[in-house]
């Protein structure tokens, strides 16, 4: 028996449908990764499944019993939640945080829960921190209390809402450490997340969601290599790239190096080829082609099959490498020392400047 079910959910905010006829069967120890667009309804699933957000209908099981609005208390206490924005209390230091269920839902003396407390410190490294109030925590530290805040209620299932979207990106590994961890203990995990590395390397299952439910499911075999359908296939391939428009020569070349060095963080690109990345786009866009064309695109695809990283600036006018029109022969020659590879096409009126790393 599933330990937790999902039949015909729906869900509605007025006319706006949210879930429509959503139907899903989680086993005991699996570890669901929900991965999709934003808007597609993947935090709504959550939400509703522990009712915090009801379904308009459908049904709920838990341990396949019905979930009501009567009993979903007894029940929440089974199937712990962890959110994006931490949720801890400002006014408790973190040992207090974690002891406070316990003591006043389980009815778990003081005592015995500040010493389990401190136990689960010490499994998400922070029991050094446990006098310590929330603001004197990183973003980082502030979400593994909250897990171990959950984890306290000795949970069956925990629910995670994009669990490290909320933390600068040099703080996500430390989290999912912690959710690795959790995952080979034999936790039971739905994680809405966009950490892909996490939803291929750990997960039993993954749901792609969109058009309002689980638009297709698999093992993570299947939907990072071979997914079946259209939308499934199309949101894959984008995750594994980087896209900036450069509208003008004024552009925010700050925030376009920003995104391309968090996209080699994000798929653990090694710190030698992604300083080449970087190089490479930063002298293609701003001292090759945007001088000589203004507007241009730039996108950065990534093949772990492969291993390959390619870089491709795409601009308008006659046929022409920017490369043989450039001004500064330093940038070139850096460029063309940098890539294994460089490649000039033109097609409708666009030229397009691909290096391979």
């Amino acid at each position: 028996m599933s330990i937790l079910s999902v039949k015909n959910l729906e869900k509605r905010f007025g006319d706006n449908v949210i879930l429509k006829n959503v139907s899903a069967d989680i086993e005991k120890g699996e570890v669901i990764s929900i991965i999709g667009p934003s808007g597609t309804g993947k935090s709504t699933f959550l939400r509703a499944m522990n009712f915090l957000d009801p379904p308009t209908d459908g049904e709920v099981f838990f341990d396949g019993r019905l979930i009501t609005k009567k009993n979903v208390d007894a029940v929440r206490r089974r199937m712990g939640m962890v959110f994006q924005n931490f949720g801890l209390f400002s006014h408790m230091n973190v040992m207090d945080n974690l002891s406070a269920g316990p003591v006043k839902l389980l009815g778990v003396s003081k005592s015995e829960a500040e010493e389990k407390s401190a136990e689960l410190l010490r499994t998400v490294g922070l029991y050094e921190r446990a006098r310590f109030m929330p603001r004197q925590l990183s973003g980082g530290q502030k979400q593994r209390v909250a897990i171990a805040r959950c984890l306290a209620m000795s949970p069956e299932v925990i629910l995670f809402d994009e669990p490290t979207s909320a933390l600068d990106p040099t703080m996500v590994s430390e989290v999912m450490a912690v959710m690795r961890n959790l995952a080979k203990s034999g936790m039971t995990m739905l994680v809405v997340t966009h950490e892909m590395d996490f939803a291929r390397d750990v997960s039993s299952r993954v749901f792609y969601m969109d058009e309002g439910g689980i638009y297709e499911q698999g093992n993570p075999e299947i939907i990072f290599n071979n997914p079946q359908r259209q939308k499934t296939q199309a949101f894959i391939y984008n995750i594994r790239s980087y896209n900036y428009e450069v509208e003008s020569r004024d552009f925010d070349y700050a925030e376009m190096l920003s995104g391309v060095e968090n996209f080699c963080f994000r798929h653990a690109i090694g710190k030698r080829d992604a300083n080449r990345l970087q190089l490479i786009t930063e002298e293609l866009i701003i001292n090759i082609v945007t001088p000589q064309y203004g507007a241009c695109s730039l996108a950065v695809h990534f093949s772990e099959k492969q291993e390959t990283c390619n870089i491709s600036v795409s601009y308008k006018g006659e046929s022409g490498n920017a490369l043989d029109g450039a001004a500064d022969d330093l940038s070139v020659s850096m460029v063309k020392n940098s890539a294994k590879e460089i490649r000039h096409q033109y097609a409708d009126g666009i030229n397009t400047l691909t290096a391979v790393l």
